[in-house]
């Protein structure tokens, strides 16, 4: 097995050149033999709270009911009321929901693991959690947390025991689906420090310098832009909007014109990454699209009220900074909830202001799964096959 390199990370890619040239030639137009599906072994995420299934409440505590109510029926880590799209990836490829790295209670990583942490940058952060509200398990830590996990797994696996069952094999590593959602704390953080426009997007190219930068290696990557940012309650209730800038959707129009800046730029980026690893499966995938024809269109589609948070307290949108989904205060010595959940989530897009619910986050899995919104065009299952562009 290819050695875990923490300097630069090689995503233990270990497949020998023949066996990657052979899955990636097209079908035969003699034959017309269908490609047989990609069979991920295991899943290997990297990301913020869209896709954090418990990193963030591992470390800094868990996130309070009634995130989770809906499927996990209690608390799971997630800041939804239940599956977020990454657990829907993991189920439709026939494999566990993704422990997070940092849980040490209950977690079995034979299939992956799961390294996004709510709040998490790609650019490392000047403040502390505290001050900004953003994790400092920025990407590049995430990676040097997987070169390590990837390193040491090997080594307990040899040793037998338990190890040996909750640990992926070491061939896992070079056959895994690595899937990016990741983005979307970085252009906030610039409007929280008051920056222009104009002065988010100026620093949007490091941020992506910094992305490709910790890629170097790999077999099969599955990179999500980041979506609407204009549609958030969060960013309508939080940041001063004039009147002009609110579309006919409610939505914040300079607010996603930065998000679909930033995933042009991305998208640029991931075809230069095409070209510096050619043996890797590189698949972009335009969330924002999806979640803004959701936002849309939400009446057509069976949803309700598509900019009011489900969880939350007061105001236009149903959020509070100040008082989140769960929060509670103390009324004559009792503890009251004051930030609760809406009564049917199943209908409704927004969880809490800035998150999606299950249902939510249900359909736009429907949507991405058969390629439909990736380029290359190709389902996910697909998504180990090198094409040509």
């Amino acid at each position: 097995m290819e050695p875990c390199y923490l300097k630069y990370i090689t995503l233990c890619l270990n497949l020998a050149l023949s066996i990657s040239a052979v899955t990636s030639l097209p079908n035969s137009p003699k034959t017309k033999t269908p490609l047989k599906t990609c069979n991920f072994p295991a899943i290997f995420n990297f990301g913020d709270s869209n896709s954090d299934t418990g990193g963030l409440s591992a470390a800094f505590g868990q996130a309070p009911y009634p995130n989770g109510e809906t499927f996990f029926h209690s608390p799971a880590g997630r800041f939804s009321d239940g599956r977020l799209i990454i657990d829907f990836i993991a189920q439709g490829l026939g494999l566990p929901y993704l422990s997070p790295y940092l849980d040490s209670v209950g977690s079995n990583f034979s299939h992956g693991a799961n390294f996004a942490t709510a709040g998490s940058t790609v650019r490392p952060q000047n403040t502390t959690m505290s001050q900004s509200g953003y994790s400092p398990i920025s990407l590049d830590v995430q990676f040097v947390q997987y070169s390590d996990f990837c390193r040491r797994s090997s080594v307990f696996r040899k040793r037998g025991g338990v190890s040996e069952k909750l640990l992926p094999m070491d061939y896992y590593f070079s056959k895994a689906l690595y899937t990016f959602d990741i983005g979307q704390n970085d252009l906030s953080s610039g409007f929280k420090q008051n920056m222009t426009f104009d002065q988010v997007k100026a620093y949007i190219p490091d941020v992506l310098r910094q992305f490709s930068n910790v890629i170097k290696g790999g077999r099969s990557f599955w990179v999500h832009n980041t979506g609407p940012l204009g549609c958030l309650p969060y960013t309508l209730d939080r940041f001063p909007i004039m009147a002009a800038q609110i579309d006919n959707h409610g939505c914040a129009t300079p607010f996603n014109d930065v998000a679909r800046f930033f995933n042009r730029r991305l998208k640029e980026a991931v075809v230069q990454l095409r070209k510096d690893l050619p043996m890797a499966a590189m698949t972009y995938v335009d969330i924002f699209s999806v979640k803004h024809s959701l936002i849309t269109q939400a009446k057509k589609l069976g949803f309700e009220n598509p900019l009011l948070a489900c969880c939350g307290h007061g105001g236009k949108y149903n959020y509070d900074k100040n008082r989140k989904c769960g929060s509670k205060v103390t009324v004559n010595g009792k503890e009251i909830m004051v930030a609760k959940s809406c009564k049917v989530p199943s209908v409704r897009i927004n969880w809490d202001g800035v998150h999606y619910t299950e249902a939510a986050n249900k359909w736009v899995y429907d949507q991405i799964i058969n390629g439909s919104y990736s380029d290359p065009p190709i389902p996910m299952k697909m998504a180990c096959r090198v094409m040509d562009h």
